[in-house]
């Protein structure tokens, strides 16, 4: 199948840049192009096309403005360019929050368009197939774990997401009590936005949660998020710290999933893994290994993926142990990591 492609830029060389770096996938097709969303509106509505491309910064009405019209009125798959900016990282943050399937950086300083856009064709692609999401503006039910939870203080839990996974783990996270379980995320996102991420992360929950920095000391209440780009985060030595390490791309990303949920199986300890939304089969062998460790697993469902495609290669190689609807996920978590007390809930 043929994916039809808008491309909304106020920028002549963007949109050129973008239309030619798709154009060179022979299942995409760009079938026009907006200049700002008065003109993409009516695009939309003429060309009905299977994905858009958007910019975060357009005059008259900002990409995160039109976004919230599209997602109210017309949700569709919306991939967001944004400049690697600070500003533009909180940007598309606040968009991957309202439904925008994934995110791509323009280049900037020494740093080409090819190198940039990559991964954009696939990203497209998995975007047409994706399940689109609008953000409903209800928070989500309470937790039936309170300020007495106690995490039990040697137990790891290790989380990897992908595409869909800022809605995924905001929903996980945002339930967390203070004293939640020692946590390191690994979410495939640039690099330039993971500093922002966890700041985002930080603000939904009492928990303290901040970027991963080499011999950082897991315990409980400390949510670590892997930086983006140049390391893979893992876990290691005799008391666990979270480990920093250089090397290839693994699964096609650094950091790596299966990195660190290899790492995380390897410590010997109390462990939980949880492979959430994403294309790809990143994290899966990973899964598998913390299983075949002892260790408990879960898989997010499909129903509740954007993209069922990480869950789904970890659940057809017998690595899920619960698979669960995104809404279950963070009690079940929690009740498996807990201090086995009668106070907290379990049963």
């Amino acid at each position: 199948m043929t994916v039809s492609v808008l491309i909304v830029d106020d920028s002549p060389t963007m949109r050129g840049l973008i239309a030619a770096t798709l154009k060179r996938d022979p299942d995409i097709e760009v079938v026009g192009f907006a200049a700002n969303p008065m003109e993409a509106r009516a695009e939309i509505k003429r060309l009905n096309p299977d994905v858009i491309t958007l910019d975060v910064e357009m005059p008259g009405m900002n990409g995160i403005e039109f976004l919230e019209k599209i997602m109210r009125l017309r949700p569709m798959p919306v991939v967001m360019v944004s400049t690697l900016t600070q500003a533009g990282a909180e940007v598309t943050l606040a968009a991957l929050e309202l439904g925008a399937v994934d995110a791509v950086g323009k280049p900037g300083p020494g740093t080409t368009a090819a190198e940039a856009f990559a991964n954009l064709a696939n990203i497209v692609k998995t975007a047409a197939r994706s399940r689109v999401r609008t953000a409903s503006g209800v928070a989500a039910p309470p937790s039936r774990f309170g300020a007495d939870y106690r995490a039990a203080p040697d137990h790891i839990l290790a989380i990897g997401a992908s595409t869909g996974g800022v809605e995924a783990l905001l929903t996980i996270i945002s339930r967390f009590p203070a004293n939640c379980p020692a946590t390191v995320i690994t979410q495939h996102m640039p690099a330039t936005f993971t500093a922002s991420f966890a700041a985002r992360l930080n603000r939904s929950c009492p928990a303290t949660v901040q970027e991963a920095t080499d011999g950082a000391l897991l315990e409980p209440g400390r949510i670590y998020l892997a930086p983006g780009g140049v390391t893979h985060l893992e876990v290691g030595g005799t008391t666990p710290r979270c480990r920093l390490m250089p090397g290839d791309t693994v699964s096609g990303h650094r950091p790596s999933v299966d990195v660190l949920f290899h790492s995380v199986a390897r410590t010997k300890r109390p462990c939980t893994g949880v492979l959430l939304t994403g294309m790809g089969r990143d994290g899966a062998e990973g899964l598998l290994a913390i299983r075949r460790a002892g260790g408990h697993t879960i898989g997010q469902d499909e129903a509740s993926s954007v993209v069922y495609g990480m869950p789904r290669m970890a659940f057809e190689s017998g690595a899920v142990e619960r698979q669960l609807p995104l809404s279950q996920i963070a009690d079940v978590i929690l009740e498996l990591c807990a201090v086995r007390t009668a106070n907290v809930g379990l049963h």
